[in-house]
């Protein structure tokens, strides 16, 4: 009778022995997409942008909320998930990239006012940031590099001074053009040289033009 209430004990032992190694498996693919945040990580200043672009098509179609929870990003695929921390403080924000920008020097995201809101950096401005990746989508290192960008070496008011670095930007490099961007109270013509398939290709070519003296941008053309 002891040896009979014995196995049952310890069948009941190995069952929830079972149990919790299932239960321990099930916890990590949970958790899975966490690991995702290493893929890709940036260090920079973030800025955020508001009520001049509210209402505005982003470069993703969407119309822009500055109320809402999302960014500006070069080159990252739109859409993409950025988990972002502001350094100088600890706070983070999930944020969604599906905007470009910024075009400033130095600067990495350009949030909108809700997400440097919770960063609590509106008043700051700019504060020094870490951007992780939260997608989980398998192909998103291919979508990383591959696409279609571009080198963005000026942006002007005045037109007449965008068409002359244009035509001096053909003359040298062949394949410049002129995109126009609007804000609700500007306008921008954007001067930019090329097509190239890969990110790194884009690269190499802004610092061939870097070492010409020329202020460059990499951005994804979408």
């Amino acid at each position: 009778m002891a040896k009979l209430k014995n196995s049952k004990v310890l069948g009941f032992i190995i069952l929830v022995s079972l149990f919790s190694l299932l239960s321990s498996s099930c916890t990590v693919l949970r958790g899975k997409p966490e690991v995702s945040r290493l893929f890709y990580k940036e260090k920079g200043l973030a800025s955020w942008y508001g009520e001049d672009f509210h209402g505005r098509p982003t470069s993703s179609g969407e119309i822009y909320d500055m109320y809402g929870l999302t960014a500006a990003h070069r080159t990252l695929p739109l859409q993409t998930m950025v988990h972002v921390t502001n350094l100088e403080n600890g706070k983070s924000v999930n944020v969604k990239i599906n905007d470009r920008g910024p075009f400033v020097g130095g600067r990495v995201i350009d949030l909108s006012y809700g997400a440097a809101r919770i960063l609590n950096m509106v008043e700051a401005g700019i504060s020094m940031v870490t951007l992780e990746v939260v997608d989980t989508n398998i192909d998103f290192e291919d979508k990383l590099k591959i696409g279609v960008f571009t080198v963005q070496v000026g942006a002007f008011l005045v037109r007449e001074n965008a068409e002359r670095l244009m035509r001096n930007l053909n003359k040298k490099y062949g394949d410049a053009y002129i995109t126009i961007y609007e804000t609700n109270s500007k306008k921008f013509n954007r001067v930019r040289v090329g097509s190239f398939l890969t990110l790194e290709e884009a690269q190499k070519f802004a610092k061939k033009l870097e070492e010409k003296k020329f202020n460059t941008f990499v951005a994804r053309k979408d």
